[in-house]
């Protein structure tokens, strides 16, 4: 492992984790390309995941600072007798982004072996490209509705986090994935976006604590603080630029555009595994 290497590879985690193409898919294929073992660079990929958390926490720390702060203010005044009141959007906000991680981390715990599994397959990870343009193309096509935070139900938070969950497959975009969910549910693509990115927080914290406990088996490797540096600032920055490229790319529905990019990456994808 070198600092190219680890840039190269923080990058891709930046752009694809939070640009709706797939990093896990990305990031097996980028191993694979560079001949570098999974199990030599997992302490590398789980600090990776580390650099893109920074990245929303940099984006949106104005939004999570006030759900943070709403959501221990409702917890007290739970404790105190007050009753629940969940009346302030971001006490709302930070209900449904517990509500959506519950059925996300209960298919991680459950199926992450099994998807897991998924990781070896260059073929599965080209169809799972294809099917995440199929999603992309659809969503932006068929979204009506403008449902705001006030109009969201634990239901819709529910069903975005299956959506989030099923992204544990390589290939299948986690950004992608939550906002088909939420433009499914007719949410505004504002809050489709945000609500995106902010699930993504627990999702990725999740994930990186399943990862550790690989870490704690295979150590780390042949790393050097050097390359772990290299690797986790190149993340951050290329996911900070990711997040504002989607966000723009929402506001302007140029969504589906992403599709013809994982299209044309999933059949290349499936080329190479056939050929190899």
């Amino acid at each position: 492992m070198t600092v190219i290497n680890a840039i190269l590879l923080g990058i891709i985690q930046g752009l694809t984790e939070f640009l709706p193409v797939s990093s896990s898919g990305h990031l097996a294929f980028a191993q694979s390309l560079l001949n570098v073992p999974a199990d030599k660079v997992l302490f590398l990929i789980v600090m990776l995941h580390i650099g893109t958390l920074f990245s929303v926490f940099f984006v949106y720390y104005k939004d999570i600072l006030l759900i943070v702060k709403e959501f221990a203010l409702m917890i007290c005044e739970c404790f105190l007798g007050k009753g629940f009141n969940a009346s302030n959007e971001h006490r709302k906000l930070g209900i449904m982004i517990v509500v959506a991680t519950v059925p996300t981390g209960l298919m991680g715990i459950f199926l992450g072996d099994i998807f897991e599994s998924f990781y070896t397959s260059q073929l599965i990870i080209g169809i799972s490209l294809i099917i995440t343009g199929c999603l992309l193309w659809t969503a932006e096509k068929i979204h009506k509705s403008h449902r705001n935070i006030k109009d969201m139900h634990w239901l819709d938070a529910v069903i975005v986090g299956i959506f989030q969950g099923f992204a544990i497959t390589p290939g299948i975009s986690r950004s992608g994935a939550t906002i088909v969910g939420s433009l499914l549910m007719g949410f505004n693509k504002e809050l489709a976006t945000k609500f995106s990115f902010l699930i993504s927080i627990p999702a990725i914290l999740g994930a990186t604590l399943l990862e550790a406990k690989s870490v704690l088996i295979f150590g780390i490797g042949d790393l050097t603080y050097g390359i772990l540096f290299a690797g986790i600032i190149s993340s951050f920055l290329a996911g900070v630029l990711a997040i504002h490229a989607l966000i723009n790319f929402i506001k302007k529905e140029k969504l589906f555009y992403f599709s013809y990019y994982t299209w044309t990456i999933g059949f290349l994808v499936i080329i190479y595994s056939i050929l190899s």
